[in-house]
């Protein structure tokens, strides 16, 4: 064929529609797209409200105390992103709708929720009443339920959107004192199931990311217990604590076109905790190895 020739018509492997978004920018992207995230001024809130805004999103990041959560929001606009806070205590009856209406009057509409707000108090099962089961079971679970009803009824007139919700290895690994968050995260991971079985006729995709353990304030405690440090590291193939900003991938996944074919799934971000552990290392080693990689004496805690 010379050069000016037509070149032959031939079909394509590839469909057209699909092929073009197939680029990390464009499968990625939350641009116009407005998310809201509960606990958002906490460690693990806060980069995922980064994440998503680092993405295209327009963020509403909610949590009990405007102060914190207004920080947050604060630095992010200062980065040139787009968010904005609201305060709502999720232990009061009327907290998910006003969310979900603070994100609708803020920007308009509602495409991805993050239910990653909890509570939690260590304590023997024997030793809970009914009043903390209560306190910690209002957040942890029924305000997940309510506040997804809602955003779920926007989503719907909206044709379609993703609920993330933020569970835990204590969904499927038992601890001892942890009496009621545990449970509640395995309600959660049920719950996120029938999300799925019930609003993907609707176009709304349902996931839940389970976090291993993380370097997070309310961790903090863990890192400096002689006894909870070693026990993680040993169990912990990775030999380290998670950075909440490693769990932005996967929440990226689950909230944008790169996750259009994934629901009801519980993925976990353990650094292998889940796969198992080493037996042939005298108790003690991975926190070890953890110290003398950023060359500290083993005989040092992480904090």
């Amino acid at each position: 064929m010379t050069s000016t020739e037509a070149p032959q018509s031939r079909s394509s492997h590839f469909e057209r529609r699909w092929f073009n978004r197939l680029a990390p920018a464009m499968l990625f992207t939350l641009e116009g797209k407005v998310a809201v995230v509960t606990g958002a001024a906490g460690g693990i809130g806060s980069w995922l409200s980064a994440g998503l805004a680092q993405a295209g999103a327009s963020v509403l990041l909610t949590d009990r105390d405007l102060g914190p959560t207004q920080s947050v929001a604060d630095e992010l606009c200062a980065h040139g992103l787009k968010a904005a806070a609201f305060a709502a205590d999720l232990a009061e009856d009327d907290a998910p709708q006003s969310i979900v209406n603070a994100a609708r009057e803020r920007f308009g509409r509602l495409d991805v929720l993050i239910n990653n707000a909890g509570v939690n108090k260590r304590m023997p099962i024997l030793e809970v009443d009914r009043k903390t089961m209560e306190e910690l079971w209002v957040v942890d679970y029924r305000s997940v339920f309510e506040l997804s009803q809602a955003a779920a009824r926007v989503m719907i007139a909206q044709g379609g959107g993703s609920i993330i919700n933020i569970s835990s290895l204590n969904n499927v690994v038992g601890l001892e004192d942890v009496s009621i968050i545990g449970p509640a995260k395995a309600a959660l991971t049920q719950l996120t199931k029938v999300m799925t079985v019930e609003w993907s006729r609707y176009g709304i995709r349902a996931n839940a990311l389970a976090p291993g353990f993380m370097d997070t304030p309310m961790n903090a405690t863990h890192w400096t217990d002689p006894t909870r440090a070693p026990w993680i590291m040993d169990r912990t193939p990775m030999c380290r604590p998670g950075h909440p900003a490693e769990l932005v991938g996967l929440c990226l996944l689950f909230a944008s076109d790169a996750g259009s074919f994934i629901s009801g799934q519980i993925m976990y971000v353990d650094g292998g905790f889940l796969a198992g552990s080493r037996w042939n290392v005298p108790p003690g080693a991975g926190l070890a190895e953890f110290l003398a990689s950023r060359g500290r004496d083993p005989s040092d805690r992480i904090a």
